[in-house]
């Protein structure tokens, strides 16, 4: 029982008890800051994770200690066995969670209620659909909007994932924040961050610091309650005096959360990553081919995670495009 417990411990100290699993790298989405223009190369469908070698994998992980799964993308929805993976991660005993830009979501209610999934994060950068086209580089507003609205209905945490960039959404803050006055609704902003090919410089972010500025300036700095996080939240969390809902900021680049980190992340390809701006990646699938024993990649990888951002402890070297010269594409890694 204690090597379960201890077994995904790092150097210092953090213990890992939740997974990312990527399901694909496919989209039906083209949003600039994850996918490159040009897109990204199709692979054989043989490079990636089949459904029974995903589930073994993942069941290998929950016997470390993973108590929570969190599926992404691409988007995991456009994968054909989508829903036999869903229902067979629900077998085990972890806590079951998605990411999704939620155009396909009618689809799959009735599975994640089989499933006991309740958690899902819905990525929508725009209340304005000629501008969410602009940024997704495809048109499916009303049908993403419409589905937030059945989530929601039907009783899901509902989560929306807002990816600030400075010239391109900041303007629209206060009106996502306006959305929690009525709707009980989490709206989380995340700071741009780099990845290879979304032509990123911080010149473009918009910090903690500006959003609360910024909600301050039109609902009043004294309106805004400050609530509890979780121990191991990425998101500060907020709430306007008199709303229903409430907004968080995940504050990667000006107030990472490195310290509390208890996420590890497995990409379609089978391969481990100890953190998201980590360079180094494990192969675990064809290690898993050829009757290895994973477990110890598995412990070994987690060892090696850095204090901060894949070893980018300060602003300055987070700041060098080189620095993130090594890492993914971010629909190839699952966020």
């Amino acid at each position: 029982m204690d090597e379960q417990v201890t077994a995904l411990t790092d150097t210092f100290g953090r213990k890992h008890d939740y997974l990312r699993i990527s399901l694909t790298e496919r989209c039906n989405m083209r949003c600039f800051y994850c996918m490159p223009e040009e897109g990204i190369p199709l692979r054989p469908r043989e490079e990636f994770m089949r459904q029974e070698e995903l589930l073994s994998i993942a069941g290998t992980f929950v016997s470390m200690g993973v108590r929570k799964i969190r599926l992404t993308g691409g988007e995991p929805l456009v994968r054909r066995d989508a829903a036999e993976i869903i229902e067979g991660l629900s077998k085990l005993p972890v806590e079951l969670a998605i990411t999704t830009n939620g155009v396909l979501v009618d689809r799959f209610i009735d599975v994640f209620q089989r499933s006991g999934l309740r958690n899902v994060n819905v990525s929508l950068d725009s209340l304005d659909a000629e501008r969410m086209h602009r940024i997704a580089r495809r048109d499916h507003f009303e049908q993403i909007m419409a589905n937030i609205r059945l989530l929601m209905r039907e009783g899901f945490d509902v989560k929306v994932n807002v990816v600030l960039i400075r010239g391109t959404n900041e303007d629209e803050i206060g009106d996502f924040v306006q959305w929690t006055a009525q709707e009980n609704i989490n709206v989380r902003f995340i700071e741009f961050m780099p990845f290879d090919g979304n032509k990123w410089d911080w010149s473009k972010g918009i910090s903690l610091q500006e959003v609360l500025d910024t909600v301050g300036e039109r609902f009043g700095a004294g309106n805004i309650e400050r609530m509890i996080d979780g121990p191991h939240d990425t998101a500060k969390h907020y709430r306007i005096n008199g709303h229903k809902g409430t907004f968080a900021v995940i504050s990667t680049v000006t107030n990472p959360f490195c310290d509390s980190c208890n996420r590890l992340r497995l990409t379609a390809d089978g391969r481990m990553k100890n953190c998201l701006f980590s360079g180094t990646e494990t192969d675990l699938l064809q290690a898993y081919r050829k009757g290895e024993d994973i477990t110890a990649l598995i412990r070994d990888t987690v060892l090696h995670k850095k204090k901060a951002r894949g070893g980018m402890e300060t602003m300055e070297e987070f700041r060098k495009p080189e620095n993130h010269a090594g890492n993914r594409a971010m629909q190839t890694i699952g966020g």
